[in-house]
């Protein structure tokens, strides 16, 4: 399934300054592989050596956080929307 996927600032090094790239699989973990296949490099900086998204980094498909639905057993539906969003600390 081909997906669009937004790219934070922070991994547009990745994909040449684009804010979007398409991206194919039928779950969350192969469409990182396609990802990492068209931007090498990218895949480090979302998935841990363990194999699980990072910590301070969420990952949504549609709406839905997918720490909450299968991680990366995550479907992906032809023309989903993928969006990868770094977690923002700080404050007083």
């Amino acid at each position: 399934m081909s997906a669009t996927v937004r790219v934070p600032t922070i991994l547009r090094s990745y994909t040449d300054d684009a804010r979007e790239v398409s991206a194919e699989g039928n779950t969350l973990q192969e469409l990182i592989d396609d990802l990492e296949a068209n931007h090498p490099g990218i895949r480090a900086r979302i998935i841990d050596d363990k194999g699980k998204v990072r910590r301070f980094i969420n990952v949504y498909v549609g709406d839905e956080d997918v720490r909450f639905e299968k991680g990366l057993d995550t479907e992906i539906t032809d023309g989903s929307q993928v969006s990868i969003i770094p977690a923002v600390a700080g404050g007083c």
